[in-house]
Order: C-alpha cells, then sequence, then structure tokens
C-alpha cells in the first residue's frame, strides 16, 4: 500500500486529531516512521518499499503537521512523544523498531529511554540528543518565521496548506521554534540517552549543519551498542539527498534486527 494521506485514520490525542497509516500484516514486526520538524510522514516515503517488505509500518504525522492538527497545547518533544505513545497503544502495538528524522528522532531517543514501550532496534538520521545553551544553531532556530520557511522551502509550505485540514502556519512554525529551543525537561532527552538500552543506529549527512560529527560522534560513545554512520555528499536530509545509501544501511540494520534476512 502506498502511503499516500488518503487512507489513514484519525486519534483524538487530547484535544487534536492525529493522522497516522499503517501498512503491512499484522504478524510482520512493527516499525514505527516518525518524521521531522514542518514535515510529514511523506518525507519518509523514500524507505517505504524496502521496509514494507519486511515490516508493518506505522507513521503519523506529528500534531500539527500534515493532516495533523495542533490542539491548543503548544509543541515539545515530551508531547511528541506521548503522542507517538497513544498511537502506538491505540493499535495495541508493545513491541516496535523506530526510524526517526531530526524531531521525530529526538523524540526516539525519548521513547527509548523511557522504556514505556519496548523498542527492538532504532535508527535516527539527523537527531542530536541535546542543544547546549552556547550552540550556535540556537540562533539559526531562533531566526525561523513562518515568512523565512515559505522563502526558503515553498514546497513544503504548499504541501501543509494542501494537507492539513485547519492550517495556520505561522502558529505552527512558533510552535516548533519554541521546542527546538526547549532547555527544561519537556525538551531534548540529554543524560537520559546514557541509560538506553538496545540497538541503536546514528546517522548523518555529512555537511549536516545543525547537528555535528563531533556531537554524533560524542552521542554515539554514551550509548552502549550503537553504530555510527557518517553520509558523504548529504546534508541534515541525508535520506534525501543520499536516498540508496541510507535505504542500504538502514534496511540491513532493521533487518538483522528483526531476525529477518535476505534469500
Amino acid at each position: 500500500m502506498k502511503l499516500d494521506h488518503r487512507v489513514g485514520h484519525i486519534l483524538d490525542v487530547d484535544g487534536a486529531d492525529l493522522y497516522y497509516e499503517v501498512s503491512g500484516p499484522e504478524e510482520f514486526p512493527a516499525l514505527l516512521m516518525l518524521h521531522g520538524g514542518l514535515g510529514s510522514m511523506e518525507d519518509l516515503r523514500v524507505f517505504e518499499p524496502t521496509l514494507a517488505a519486511h515490516f508493518r509500518l506505522i507513521l503519523i504525522d506529528s500534531r500539527g503537521h500534515g493532516r495533523s492538527t495542533l490542539g491548543r497545547e503548544g509543541l515539545t518533544y515530551q508531547r511528541l512523544e506521548a503522542d507517538a505513545l497513544r498511537v502506538l497503544q491505540h493499535l495495541n502495538i508493545r513491541r516496535t523498531a523506530v526510524l526517526g528524522f531530526s524531531d521525530g528522532g529526538i523524540v526516539a531517543y525519548r521513547l527509548m529511554a523511557s522504556r514505556a514501550i519496548t523498542i527492538t532496534r532504532l535508527v535516527t538520521v539527523g537527531a542530536p540528543c541535546e542543544l547546549e545553551d552556547d550552540d550556535p544553531v540556537r540562533g539559526i532556530y531562533a531566526r525561523v518565521t513562518g515568512k523565512s520557511w515559505r522563502e526558503k522551502f515553498p514546497d513544503s509550505y504548499e504541501a501543509y496548506q494542501r494537507l492539513n485540514p485547519t492550517p495556520d502556519f505561522d502558529r505552527l512554525v512558533s510552535s516548533c521554534v519554541g521546542m527546538w529551543l526547549d532547555s527544561g525537561e519537556s525538551g531534548y532527552p540529554g543524560r537520559q540517552v546514557d541509560h538506553m538500552e538496545g540497538d541503536v543506529l546514528i546517522l548523518r549527512g555529512d555537511g549536516d549543519h545543525l547537528f555535528t560529527r563531533r556531537q554524533a560522534v560524542d552521542l554515539a560513545d554514551r550509548v552502549s551498542g550503537s553504530v555510527f554512520g557518517n553520509i558523504p555528499f548529504a546534508g541534515h536530509a541525508a535520506h534525501e539527498d543520499q536516498p540508496a545509501m541510507c535505504v542500504r544501511i538502514v534496511g540491513e540494520f532493521l533487518r538483522t534486527g528483526a531476525g529477518i534476512h535476505d534469500a
């Protein structure tokens, strides 16, 4: 089944209508896929042909993104973590692998560290675990507005306008910026990652200006059992810049963890 924002379901979670799609037989191992900020599940479509052959895919449009409404609350990584858990509980899924890009990867770290659900394997792309007070990336985030995003990423804005049932792009961007800059307990997992248990693959594009190579190596050193991959000739969205390479690496890592091997 092609993921196309037409065949999904709506779940009311704490004042927001969360849109999600499920693809694949129930007997397949589950794989939760979480997209990045100001995107939608369609941003992970490049992985679908390979992973759908081996996994039951669960994709969620994050609160306020895609076909999901924002609700009354502002966005935090803690809020998105709770949303993902509610969808999994609704589907009666207690065990899953997770693939998260950027904000989705940050949420995935929180999920794995919380141990509220069994995560068999975790893959993140372009996802730091913390943002220090003096990190220059804070300045980049602080300057993002609805206007600046529309001008730099018009396709992203047009997709949002096409999909969202209650569009208010400026409010969504403001809420995302607040989440990106949040240094409290509701924000980045920080030292929580030191207590994660399980197999983790940390990927970044070599030109990622939001997640440095030093940060990625430090994170990999802190997470027991992790694997680090630096993707050449790629930026923050490494899976878009180098799709064949990323799909091969992610597919091999996840299939090995699920006990699935090529014939």
